[in-house]
């Protein structure tokens, strides 16, 4: 019986950490899209949002369209502007306080292009 609550209390605990995530990422997203005006922020999609377990910390994975300085600028914008970002994050949120961002490259679709190349070289071909 206690296990099965410690159990319930995790998952509710798991599944707010999830909802927040999601919302973290479509405010942050939609941030990007239109109101940071920041002309080193380029082309930049959110892919996805990781939050601390006491969720005071979270790091933003975005990817960026361009060369490797150009990814490189927009990480440094968006830098420049977390503590907009989250001081809007709070009040949109209705957050008490809303977790301190550091945002970081995502480079999944690069490494799912490198091991999709290597599938290629390996399979035979006919």
């Amino acid at each position: 019986m206690i296990q099965w609550f410690s159990e319930s209390v995790m998952f509710a605990h798991g599944h707010r950490h999830e909802r927040l995530a999601d919302q973290i990422r479509a405010e942050v997203a939609e941030m990007i899209a239109g109101e940071l005006k920041d002309p080193r922020i380029g082309f930049a999609t959110v892919a996805r949002v990781d939050l601390s377990a006491d969720l005071r910390h979270g790091r933003v994975f975005v990817s960026v369209l361009g060369s490797e300085e150009s990814r490189q600028e927009t990480l440094a914008g968006l830098a420049s502007a977390a503590g907009y970002v989250r001081y809007e994050l709070s009040r949109r949120l209705r957050l008490r306080r809303a977790p301190e961002l550091v945002f970081a490259l995502d480079r999944s679709a690069e490494e799912g292009q490198k091991v999709e190349l290597l599938l290629q070289k390996l399979k035979p071909e006919p």
